[in-house]
């Protein structure tokens, strides 16, 4: 059984680059070691937690704050919280690290192309032709973390090693101990 502490793993990146994937791979793996652990997915949230907000920065950052908040609550009590959100502004993600408890910053690294490519929902195609005004990457920013605590280039890595790099991370850091 591992010991417990709490921890956020933040994962940021733009739409597709594979932060829902990394981190329901990353909680099937913690679970197995048996710690608790939430998931707190961008589109989940979107739909009970932040329903009615838009998409102005405004209501992104309240979005991220939401979010950063209950994340906050989760990990003080020993929970480990994976949180799956473009949160596309460095100011917003910096301000979390600052005042949240074990705040690990987890950039899915992938190009504009690469998340065009894998893009199962349309949304890119959509914003390119201006039928969704304000999404990330095309009409609004993506301003990309400048010292992140771990970099996942899921164009370049499987799943497996994305997932390794993070839990080999949380294992040297003293969040986890050697399986």
């Amino acid at each position: 059984m591992e010991k417990k502490r709490g921890f956020i793993l933040w994962l940021t990146g733009l739409s597709g680059a594979g932060k829902s994937t990394l981190s329901h791979g990353l909680e099937s793996v913690l679970k197995e070691r048996g710690i608790s652990v939430e998931v707190l997915d961008g589109d989940i949230v979107r739909t009970n937690l932040s329903q009615g907000l838009s998409f102005s920065k405004e209501d992104r950052d309240t979005n991220v704050y939401r979010v950063g908040f209950v994340a906050n609550l989760l990990s003080r009590n020993q929970v480990g919280v994976i949180v799956s959100l473009i949160s596309p502004y460095r100011d917003v993600r910096n301000k979390l690290r600052e005042t949240t408890t074990n705040f690990i910053e987890v950039y899915v690294n992938a190009s504009l192309e690469v998340c065009e490519a894998r893009d199962v929902k349309g949304l890119y195609l959509k914003a390119r032709s201006g039928e969704i005004k304000g999404f990330t990457g095309i009409d609004d920013p993506y301003e990309e973390p400048m010292n992140p605590d771990i970099v996942c280039y899921t164009s370049v890595e499987t799943i497996e090693e994305s997932i390794a790099k993070v839990i080999g991370f949380l294992t040297e850091q003293n969040y986890l101990t050697d399986a």
